[in-house]
Order: structure tokens, then sequence, then C-alpha cells
């Protein structure tokens, strides 16, 4: 569901001059403000814009953030509201992408600063802006995921760096879990990649890393689960049945890409919620409008390469960009302190050649912070004055509304009652979830496919 935060300007109707004297000196008056008016924006938009820490951002925007060291994501998104917020651009689309491989540039879009509604869980603004759970989670700490408040200052990580892998087919980093698609691209042509969160297996049911094919495709799955599936869910007191037709309670979704794992699929869900969580028992679930479009596209023998980078490295004009993630739960890198040869490691030896020959110097400082509170954003880690403070305010803020040519209509999901809604957080371990009845609109299922 869309929300138009414009709000109509209150309708003042000026007080009639008493005298003709008092009415030259009110046009007077207004002429010298609108001048003054004029004089401060034209000064407005020639002043400089600061760093490059925020590529395809043409502007400066009066954002009330950090802006000195590195910062975090969650202190700019908790920020108490400007005075003055600037006028709100449409959203960017956030899902699909061109660019030229040899231009060395592995950085995409850009982040996009919007504002919640009475009625937006941070949840729905992820779907609106095609994020997932954990990347709009990351980006905005601090802020309550089910209720932020009407006004609450979003940061939506709509900015990517591609991971460390050749651009083939479908490429997932787990770590970031988000799926890339790269479709075949004429000799000497621009690359289109198409980007979609998934949501990833539990920490018991690990998403395999490694490369495989597409080696089938089906319309409206029929899910039947295997026999450890079916042994876990009678020992929980669950029992499924032998297989679960297509329908509302199908967790495969409407459309399904069988891989060369057996048991494993990259599918839709009927739990949108679940994109953006480790909920499933190791296949990759997308969206229903992000698998539709997928499934359109990608043709049986497509290579499917899963890899684990916590830490992506990319160029963009000149400057090097770390984004971080941190690595997922049960990764034996978990508790293990952050060095900077682990980081060089990440970076891998093409990014260091390609340092070295630049003469560029590293911020480890900054690659540090940004490690060890990883936020999702992408930072320049060359640029001596950037930071992910900086990063955030130059980011453009935009209205809270569905993207130009977006796929989702906004509505379409599972409509619940209070005591489901309630039911199906708990399964995932949310408490103190505010009642349905009080967002004023319908909510999809908190219960993710387990797949």
């Amino acid at each position: 569901m869309t929300f138009d935060r414009r709000r109509p300007h209150a309708a003042g109707t000026p007080i009639p001059p008493r005298s003709p004297i008092a009415g030259c000196l009110l046009v007077c008056c207004l002429l010298v403000c609108c001048l003054a008016a004029q004089a401060a924006a034209a000064s407005s938009l020639t002043a400089p814009t600061g760093s490059s820490a925020a590529p395809q951002s043409s502007q400066a925007h009066g954002v009330a953030v950090q802006t000195a060291g590195t910062g975090s994501a969650g202190q700019a998104a908790s920020a108490s509201p400007a005075a003055h917020v600037p006028a709100e651009a449409p959203p960017a689309e956030a899902y699909r992408f061109t660019f030229d491989p040899r231009l060395n540039e592995q950085v995409l879009g850009e982040v996009q600063i919007t504002h919640a509604s009475q009625a937006d869980t941070l949840s729905d603004i992820a779907r609106r802006f095609s994020v997932g759970y954990n990347e709009i989670q990351r980006a905005n700490p601090g802020v309550d995921m089910w209720l932020p408040g009407a006004g609450r200052r979003v940061v939506v990580p709509t900015q990517f760096v591609l991971p460390n892998a050749p651009y083939v087919g479908i490429v997932v980093n787990v770590a970031q879990m988000r799926l890339y698609y790269f479709p075949p691209r004429k000799p000497g042509g621009p690359q289109i990649v198409y980007t979609y969160p998934i949501g990833i297996g539990r920490v018991d049911w690990k998403t395999p890393s490694g490369v495989t094919t597409v080696v089938r495709k089906v319309k409206n799955p029929v899910w039947i689960p295997p026999a450890d599936i079916l042994k876990e869910h009678r020992e929980e007191g669950d029992p499924l049945p032998a297989e679960i037709r297509p329908g509302p309670d199908d967790p495969m979704g409407n459309r399904a890409l069988y891989l060369g794992w057996p048991e494993y699929a990259i599918h839709g869900t009927n739990k949108p919620i679940g994109v953006g969580m480790r909920v499933s028992h190791g296949c990759m679930h997308l969206y229903p409008e992000d698998i539709l479009q997928l499934y359109k596209m990608v043709p049986v023998g497509t290579q499917v390469r899963v890899v684990d980078q916590p830490y992506v490295f990319g160029w963009y004009r000149g400057e090097l960009y770390m984004e971080a993630f941190g690595p997922l739960e049960g990764d034996p890198r978990v508790g293990q302190p952050v060095t900077q040869q682990l980081l060089e490691q990440a970076m891998g030896p093409r990014i260091q050649q390609q340092l070295r020959r630049r003469h560029e110097q590293v911020r480890w400082d900054l690659v540090m912070q940004l490690a060890r509170d990883p936020a999702g954003i992408p930072v320049a880690i060359t640029d001596p004055n950037a930071s992910l403070g900086q990063a955030l305010a130059n980011a453009p803020q935009v209205e809270n509304r569905l993207p130009e040519g977006a796929a989702w209509d906004g509505r379409t999901d599972l409509p619940m009652d209070d005591s489901t809604f309630e039911r199906a957080l708990s399964k995932l371990g949310v408490t103190n979830a505010p009642r349905r009845t009080s967002l004023q609109h319908d909510k999809s299922s908190a219960a993710a496919a387990k797949t």
C-alpha cells in the first residue's frame, strides 16, 4: 500500500490593509522577501556538495545526520526531524541497473531517505522499495520494525556493491541475502543486472555455496516435503501432509526454478515478510512479484553461483567503496576479531593490485569501523573526506511510495487478524508487536516459508 506524505499547506487569507500607505508598505515587504528567498535558493544550488561518498546523488540534501567521523545508519535514521524538510523527489527504481563492465565500476544505485507514515512498518517500506527485512533493519538500528511512527526518517539501502564473482547468470550473496541476475550481453555492449532481496536457509538448514544450474522451471509448483522435513515437523507437533498443492498454503509460491542441487530451488513464497530472513530449509525465496519477473527472464541451463561474502569492495568514479553486512550466524568468522588481514583477503588480489597501480591509500580506520558496525551502506574508503554519515547526508529524500514501474501493486498480501498476526510473529521470536488494528491496514504474514 502506498502513502503520499505530501500535505496541503494551510490556506491563509491576507489581512486587508488599513490604508493605502500600509498597503504599499506591505507590497514592498513582500517584494523584498521574495528577492531574498530567490537569492537564498540560488546560493544553495551553487553551494559545494561535499565529498564523493554518495555516488549517483547530484546534490546534498538537508538531512539531520552526523557528518563527522563514520557515524551510524541508526543515528541518522533516528535523528529528530529537521525544521525544514526539503522537497521529496520521486523514488528511484532499485531492481534494474545498466552498467559498462569496461569502466571497472561495481557500485550501483543510490541510498534513499524517506519518511514513515502512521500506518507503516519498516517491513512495508522494505517491500515498497524492493529491499529485504534484514537490509532495512540493518540500515535503521534502533528504529522499531513494527511501529516506526509517523514522520520517522528511514534509510532505504538501495545502493549495492556487486559481489566478487563473474557477471554470468544468477549470482547470490547469502551474507547480503540478495540475488543478482546478469542476462547475456552483446560483445562491447552494456550489461544489465536485475537484483532482488531473498530469504535463505536457517542456521541448521544452511543454503549451500558453490556453482550449479537451473535444471527446470515450474509454474504453480507442488511442494513435496522431503523426509527430513516431515520428521522435523512431526517432532515439533506440527505434522505436514505428503504434498501441498498450489494455493495460499503453498510455501513454494507461484513459480520455482529448480537447481542441480537436489531439494534446492529459487522460488516465490506465500509469506512475503520472510524475504530478508533466515527461515527456510535451504531454498532461496523471493517476493511473489520478483519471482514472476525472474521466472520469465531466466532460461533452463542458466548458471547459478552462490557465494558468502560479508564484506564487498568495488570501484565507482575513481574511489574504492566498501559495503559491510557481517558474517551470518553459524559462520566460523562470527566472534573472531576483525583484522586488516581478514579484510585484505576479502578485498582480493585484483583490487589490491589496482590500489597500488593507482597509488590510492585505503583508510583502514574507516574500514575497520564499517566492518565492526555493518550497516549495508557503501562508503568510499579511499576518499579522505568520506564517512557513513556523509553518505547518508548526501542521499536524496524521496516520497514514500512505489517507484514508477514497480512490479508490486502495493496492496496484494494475505490479510490476517490480530491473533493470527501475533501467532505468526511469535514463531519468529518477535514479541510485543503492535496490534494490527493500530496499523490501519492489512499486513502480510510474518511466518516465513520453510522449504
